[in-house]
């Protein structure tokens, strides 16, 4: 990890950036377990299709953003974070991280060598891991892929944070078709710049897309607030991937 780590911050937020004016994470300091941005909000559309996930992993800590948001609002679930850069997981008292503990860790490793031999399963694994220049080129093969879906559960979801309307994204995104056989939905973030991927069993797809009202109706009210703007996106995305009729 060779990219320079910065903290900005002002009287409303502090946010992280690395090499580049390009903010990675950001968080308001009156409320430190929001999420801010909306590529972060749109990941955990995730919830809709397994709202109770047991045991959840992340590629890629930065800020520690959706950490935060999982650790506050599923509290039934076994967090691990996975993060290369020791420099990162350093800040983590500047983002109000909360410590390690019996259901939260945070890992100093690469994440594609994490993945060749994880030490579970996972109900669900989100992958956020950016350089300054873009997102990684060892979690975005084929291989990587093909290791996570092994890793996930029977009810187990995939959701990727990917630049938007790139050859590399293009390329991402048919790689996930193989790996999961289809069974996935793309959905752009409302500032543009990131594409997230959701892949995962396809009957977790179609049971949303069938009945999305209840599927909504069940996520509880932090979860509706978060997801508030995203929603129809997701819901148009999983119209367009699997029509029902």
């Amino acid at each position: 990890m060779t990219d320079a780590v910065h903290v900005h911050t002002n009287r409303q937020t502090r946010s992280l950036s690395l090499s580049t004016t390009l903010i990675q994470s950001c968080m308001r300091l009156e409320d430190p377990d929001e999420l801010v941005l909306d590529y972060t909000r749109t990941m955990m559309g995730a919830l809709l299709l397994n709202p109770t996930p047991r045991h959840v992993l992340m590629i890629g800590l930065g800020g520690g953003s959706m950490l935060k948001y999982l650790h506050r609002h599923v509290p039934g679930a076994d967090l691990t974070a996975v993060e290369i850069s020791q420099e990162v997981i350093d800040l983590r008292d500047d983002f109000c991280l909360p410590p390690d503990s019996e259901r939260l860790r945070i890992v100093c490793a690469d994440g594609a060598e994490f993945m060749r031999k994880p030490p579970r399963t996972y109900d669900l694994i989100l992958v956020d891991g950016f350089t300054g220049e873009g997102i990684a080129d060892a979690l975005c093969t084929r291989g990587f892929y093909q290791h996570c879906r092994k890793a996930l559960s029977a009810e187990g979801l995939l959701v990727a944070n990917v630049q938007a309307d790139t050859d590399q994204t293009r390329e991402i995104g048919k790689r996930l078709f193989k790996v999961f056989e289809g069974a996935m939905i793309s959905v752009l973030s409302d500032e543009g710049g990131n594409d997230i991927v959701t892949a995962g069993p396809r009957h977790l797809f179609e049971q949303c897309v069938a009945d999305f009202e209840t599927h909504w109706r069940a996520l509880g009210a932090a979860h509706q607030a978060t997801l508030a703007v995203a929603s129809q996106r997701i819901q148009r995305a999983l119209m367009r991937g699997f029509p029902v009729g």
